[in-house]
This record gives C-alpha cells, sequence and structure tokens, in this order.
C-alpha cells in the first residue's frame, strides 16, 4: 500500500501535516476524514522513508514532553486518540509527528495505546512499553507518565553528571599529549642535534628521551596510525563477538577511580527503573527481565538473567540480590526488610533514593579526584622532558667559567 504525505485542516481550521498509508487518493481523503481532517495537498512517497520522513531524532527531552503532555491529557479526562491528534498537529520534531501519525492511525484500526508503542522500538524501549501496559491494565495511566516523565528527567541528569566526570580529564589528556608529541617531534632534535655537535656526554634520561623522539620522527604513521587500528579492531570486536562485549564491559567495571562509579551509575539506573515496574504492577520476574537491557552491561545484564532464574527456583529476591555480589549489604537489608513487613515497594524506592545520592556523591568524589590524579601524572612526562632537555644545559653552564 503506497504512502502519501499530506497538508490538511481540523474542523477548527487548524493546518495539519503527516504522513499516512492509503489505497489511493480516494481512501487517503476518506482515511483523513475519519481523522477529522479536511484534506488540501498531498504527495505519493516511498513506504521506507515514512517513518524517517521529516529526518532529525528524537531526543530524550522530547520523550520527556510527551511523557509530561500525555499526564496532562489522562489526567483531564481527553481520549487517548484525540489528544495524539492534537499533539501530533502542534509538535515540531517531524520524526516524532511521523510516528504519532502512525500510533494515530493503529489506534483507529482498534489498537491500545501499548501495542501502538510497541511498533517503535526505536523510539519506545520495553520498560517504556511495559510501564504503559502495566498503566492500561490497572488504570493508572496518568501516574505511569508522570513516572516515566521522573525516570528520564533523572536518567538525562544521570548522563549529564558522568559527561562531567569524564571531559575534564579527556581535555587534560588531549591538550598534555599535544603539547608532549610538539616537543618531541620539533624541540627535541633540534636540541639533540645540539648535543651531539658539542660532543657532549649525555645523562641516561636525555639519551631516553632522544631515542623516543627518534622513533616518532622517523615513525610517526606507527605512533598515530596504531592506536586508530587498536582502537578500530578492539571495536569491531565488540560489536562482533559476545566474549569480546562481555569482556570489554568486565574491564570498565575494573578501572581504577572510574569503574566503582561506573557500577554504582548502573545500580542507581536499575534499580530505579526496577522500583518504577514493580510499583506499576508489574511482577519481580518480568520487572527484572525488562530491566535487563536497561543496565547496557553484560556482566550485571547476566547476573539479572540468573537472579531471575533463582528466583524461579524459589530463592527470596534479597537472597538472589546478595549471591550476584554486586549490591552492598545496606541494599541486601533493605530488601529483607521489605520483603518481611510486606512493603517491597517502598523498600525499593529506598534503595533508589541510596543509589541517587550515593551516585551524585560518588560522581562529585571522582571528578574532585581524577581530574589532579591525571594533572599529576601527565605533569610528571612534562616533568621529566624538561629534566633530560635541561639537565645537560645546566651541566655546560656549570663548566663554564666566568
Amino acid at each position: 500500500m503506497p504512502s502519501y504525505e499530506y497538508k490538511a485542516i481540523d474542523k477548527t481550521g487548524r493546518p495539519a501535516r503527516g504522513a499516512v498509508d492509503a489505497v489511493n487518493e480516494v481512501d487517503l481523503e476518506l482515511r483523513l476524514r475519519r481523522m477529522g481532517l479536511d484534506l488540501i495537498t498531498f504527495r505519493q512517497i516511498e513506504r521506507q522513508t515514512r517513518t524517517f520522513a521529516g529526518g532529525g531524532k528524537i531526543t530524550r527531552q522530547d520523550l520527556i514532553n510527551l511523557c509530561f503532555d500525555m499526564e496532562q491529557m489522562a489526567r483531564s479526562g481527553i481520549p487517548i486518540i484525540d489528544g495524539l491528534r492534537d499533539m501530533r498537529d502542534s509538535i515540531e520534531n517531524p520524526r516524532l509527528r511521523d510516528v504519532l501519525t502512525v500510533m494515530t492511525e493503529d489506534m483507529e484500526g482498534g489498537k491500545v495505546l501499548s501495542q501502538c508503542m510497541s511498533s517503535h522500538p526505536a523510539v519506545f524501549d520495553n520498560v517504556f512499553v511495559s510501564l504503559i501496559r502495566a498503566g492500561e491494565q490497572s488504570g493508572q495511566l496518568p501516574e505511569v507518565f508522570k513516572n516515566l516523565a521522573d525516570n528520564l528527567k533523572w536518567l538525562d541528569e544521570l548522563i549529564s553528571q558522568t559527561r562531567r566526570l569524564l571531559i575534564l580529564p579527556l581535555i587534560t589528556l588531549v591538550v598534555v599529549l599535544a603539547v608532549l608529541t610538539t616537543l618531541l617531534i620539533f624541540l627535541v632534535p633540534q636540541i639533540a642535534q645540539v648535543f651531539k655537535t658539542m660532543g657532549l656526554a649525555l645523562p641516561t634520561q636525555t639519551r631516553m628521551l632522544i631515542a623516543v623522539s627518534e622513533f616518532m620522527t622517523q615513525y610517526w604513521y606507527v605512533v598515530f596510525g596504531l592506536p586508530i587500528v587498536v582502537f578500530v579492531v578492539l571495536a569491531t570486536a565488540v560489536q562482533r563477538s559476545p566474549r569480546a562485549a562481555y569482556m570489554w564491559d568486565y574491564a570498565k567495571l575494573r578501572l581504577p577511580l572510574v569503574g566503582p562509579t561506573l557500577l554504582k551509575i548502573i545500580l542507581s539506573r536499575f534499580a530505579n527503573v526496577f522500583a518504577l515496574l514493580y510499583r506499576s504492577g508489574i511482577t519481580v520476574l518480568d520487572a527484572i527481565k525488562a530491566s535487563e537491557d536497561v543496565v547496557n552491561n553484560r556482566v550485571i545484564s547476566d547476573g539479572l538473567v540468573r537472579a531471575g532464574q533463582q528466583i524461579t527456583a524459589g530463592e527470596t529476591l534479597s537472597e538472589t540480590f546478595q549471591n550476584l555480589g554486586v549490591f552492598p549489604p545496606l541494599v541486601i537489608r533493605m530488601l529483607r526488610v521489605g520483603e518481611s513487613t510486606g512493603a517491597l515497594d517502598t523498600a525499593l524506592m529506598n534503595i533508589t533514593y541510596f543509589y541517587n545520592r550515593d551516585v551524585k556523591e560518588s560522581v562529585d568524589k571522582a571528578q574532585k579526584a581524577l581530574g589532579p590524579a591525571l594533572t599529576l601524572v601527565l605533569g610528571g612526562l612534562l616533568g621529566f622532558v624538561v629534566w633530560a632537555v635541561l639537565g645537560p644545559v645546566y651541566d655546560i653552564l656549570g663548566k663554564i667559567k666566568f
């Protein structure tokens, strides 16, 4: 069935645009009339370009705004399909507008909201769809949309904190390496030539520096090309080999300073999503299964798979998480109390609060420690270069008799 881009107006005269499948022009006009729109102009498009007709990207902020609008609409008693039409006509992101257009058509065909969203996994992930389905079944869609918006805002802040943790050390690394490279390729060879002309007996550190400089000057293509080749090979291996991907995720968790903080960020995200799923009425097993992809780390994801198997075998949630060996004793104790008192949802929210605070403090501490540590190491390299260069110069000056 061909697809058409259209421009139309609704009953109040407001303009609307989007894309829709239709057998022919007459069918297109009939479909738009059922949507409450009067056709103005249209053009046929290739079907494969429909989803991306407007280009662009659906950002996390777009989803936050969508959840907020859907929450307000659901609380006001506006039918979902009418709300989708209004959002489709007012949305600025062309790709999201196309997605909402398809969802509107699917709802007109008899699908519920969660089914419509599940047709767009690149926009609405498994957790998102599971929460909407739970909200439909429990009649708590407004609360679900509010929780989703809060979760997306928290995730956005978490990513911002992680970037702040890494950006300063990366800038320091790039600047110092650029300075070192410039010194070794341009400055040191000139100084080495002066030393050779004078026939000086050079100290060990100066000979080492000159040897490194000569290697970089003669084999610069190896120095600059080898890291690129290694990066491409490792990236390809991680993408194509599950074992290599697992080892890479394991190595990231073992990095000094960064690794423990990264583990807390992963566990914080899991605890947040798991609590959100459980509070929405989703069973523990389904919540764990839906959270496997959220952690974005194969080591933790495999642990969650084993946790699901242990719970199926009859173990409690606290015993299972204790066996994983990644949760601190305080978290296990909170889970055990929540299970014994029947207030597991409260315990999960306490764990979420615990990790959110812990991650924020860990990121702040790591940011304060990582920058000075990296500056100290790279500053030491620069100091070695200066020492190796100026050492013979001071020896020459010391032998001069005035």
